[in-house]
């Protein structure tokens, strides 16, 4: 049985929608905590869709706060089961806001922060097309993929100064891919840590505005 999807805590759209992002916060915060992306998103694609759901379970290292999944003793073998574990909910709730909309994949982007962004790099790693874009933020893979995504282009941006998840993680993402001929970039912020800055959301949106996906011009170049 597919699991009922957790309602969206947020959504904002301008008339028929063109675009879907699904912003995913990090463990600990709640939707209110990607609120500046939010905005930015929606100045720059005032007929996107934006939607921010909440965390399927509450932070259980806290008192306040949700999470996607529970870094109590996490590591790099469990964290894995856990992403398993939750994935189903969060495809789940990514084709219901498709549905809901009515904006298919090549026109969604996930977009994370930390945690979030760790389960939507993982998304489209094991269900490839389930989104066209997603930008990450200071995220990494639990496990680096053995195939590249060929229908999702792939955004890292990330603090050169994060302490919570080093930048290292970012930049060997990216080498790996550019091995398997992934269509990824990575944009590094100076003087930044663990946070979605400015900066790099500025950058995230001159990607999506200016960057076309590698397999448009692979399409592009097959048609000639």
């Amino acid at each position: 049985m597919t699991p009922d999807p957790k309602p969206s805590a947020t959504t904002t759209t301008t008339g028929t929608a063109k675009q879907l992002f699904i912003l995913l916060h990090g463990v600990g915060s709640a939707p209110a905590a990607m609120a500046g992306i939010a905005r930015a998103l929606a100045a720059a694609f005032p007929r996107a869709a934006i939607v921010v759901p909440e965390g399927f379970d509450r932070f259980d290292l806290g008192p306040t706060g949700r999470q996607w999944f529970s870094v109590k003793g996490v590591d790099e073998i469990n964290r894995i089961e856990r992403i398993d574990a939750v994935m189903p909910k969060l495809l789940a709730l990514i084709r219901h806001e498709q549905q809901a909309h009515g904006v298919g994949p090549e026109a969604t982007a996930l977009v994370g922060f930390s945690q979030g962004a760790i389960l939507a790099l993982e998304a489209v790693s094991r269900h490839d097309g389930l989104a066209g874009r997603v930008l990450a933020f200071a995220g990494r893979y639990a496990k680096l993929p053995e195939v590249a995504p060929a229908n999702t282009t792939l955004h890292l941006l990330h603090g050169e100064d994060d302490a919570v998840i080093p930048i290292m993680h970012a930049r060997a993402a990216l080498e790996h891919l550019e091995r398997l001929q992934g269509d990824a970039s990575l944009d590094v912020a100076r003087g930044v840590g663990h946070e979605p800055h400015p900066a790099l959301v500025e950058c995230a949106i001159e990607r999506l505005r200016g960057q076309l996906p590698m397999r448009t011009w692979r399409a592009a170049l097959a048609g000639r």
